[in-house]
């Protein structure tokens, strides 16, 4: 493991094992918060890697270990689309993880689509009343202090839906509404980057060779946010990049602790 302006970095074999791994240690940092009192608040992420990661905890022997009546569930950036359209972060979670554990829907805190809310902006004010009504006295922010907030990152380093260059990040409220984003759905909902640096632990994950430009990009001390989104995403204690070794291929080859 290498310290890198308080990143550290974790590099593993191929996708399927980073997505294990990724797993294993969610469940563990989940069960050792509620085992210390905590109910552990989770920001989930899309994207392939993202969904793999979940789909490896419900496939785990340690699914049964976590008490999923005491965990709250958020996502970081929703594409603004009706509920259940197969292309909401939302739905490829709930395929995933969600549909198949005994958690509470009053636990689980998804972004509101056009079928409830006027338009994106209602969307992403309706969902920084819903993380101020969570915010607890011990938090640091206007928004509870996430316990770990999973991050996937694009070819060109956006993180949620924080793309290079966009008004969103510059944007100090919760969350923002996002128009014109690069990828499609244009529309978006998206957590702004001080709600991203308010949890403790920022986890970026990345796998695949069309990432590895970006996350050589994100670890530049030299790198501004305006520009690579993800050089800004870090958490308040601790800030890990969860790689594969195509994902890693850019960066030196001490730089990481590899795992098999």
């Amino acid at each position: 493991m290498q310290v890198l302006s308080r990143v550290e970095i974790f590099r593993h074999q191929d996708s399927n094992s980073l997505a294990a791994a990724a797993a294993a240690q969610l469940i563990t940092k989940i069960v050792e918060a509620q085992a210390s009192g905590v109910r552990p608040h989770l920001v989930l992420t899309g994207g392939g890697i993202g969904t793999a990661v979940l789909a490896a905890i419900n496939l785990g022997s340690g699914r049964s270990s976590v008490d999923w009546e005491q965990i709250e569930i958020w996502w970081g950036d929703e594409r603004y689309l009706p509920t259940g359209d197969p292309d909401r972060n939302e739905s490829s979670a709930r395929a995933a993880l969600l549909d198949h554990v005994a958690i509470p829907a009053r636990n689980v805190h998804p972004i509101a689509g056009p079928e409830t809310t006027a338009d994106a902006q209602s969307s992403a004010l309706a969902y920084a009343t819903e993380l101020t009504r969570y915010r607890r006295p011990e938090d640091h922010a206007p928004v509870p202090s996430f316990d770990v907030l999973l991050l996937g990152i694009g070819p060109d380093a956006h993180v949620a839906s924080l793309f290079p260059g966009q008004p969103a990040l510059h944007d100090d409220r919760a969350v923002a509404a996002v128009h014109g984003a690069p990828k499609p759905p244009p529309t978006r909902i998206t957590m702004t980057l001080p709600t991203i640096c308010a949890a403790r632990e920022v986890w970026v994950l990345a796998s695949g060779a069309e990432k590895a430009a970006a996350v050589r990009l994100a670890l530049d001390p030299a790198a501004g946010p305006l520009q690579i989104p993800a050089a800004g995403a870090r958490g308040r204690e601790r800030t890990l990049f969860l790689l594969d070794e195509q994902a890693a291929m850019k960066l030196p080859a001490d730089i990481g602790r590899l795992n098999a």
